[in-house]
């Protein structure tokens, strides 16, 4: 599997402070902060790539992606 890239959708939160939160649905548990958008990003690719090599150590499956539902009602869309 070294030659394959795996993608996941994460979702993006501004908190009131103005950091960011990012979620990834199809890992369970696998969250990241960052002060700015950009860092944020960079902050949750670090820890997708922690959450998979720990479940490659501990031999569980690697999970692919799931479909998220979209909640526009607070995206101001």
């Amino acid at each position: 599997m070294s030659d394959t890239r795996l993608r996941y959708t994460v979702l993006v939160e501004q908190n009131e402070d103005g950091g960011y939160t990012v979620t990834v649905p199809s890992l369970p548990g696998c969250v990241s902060e960052g002060a700015t958008w950009e860092e944020a990003l960079a902050e949750i690719e670090e820890a997708i790539s922690g959450y998979i090599e720990v479940a490659r150590k501990l031999g569980k499956p690697i999970p692919v992606e799931i479909s998220v539902p979209l909640n526009t009602s607070h995206a101001g869309v």
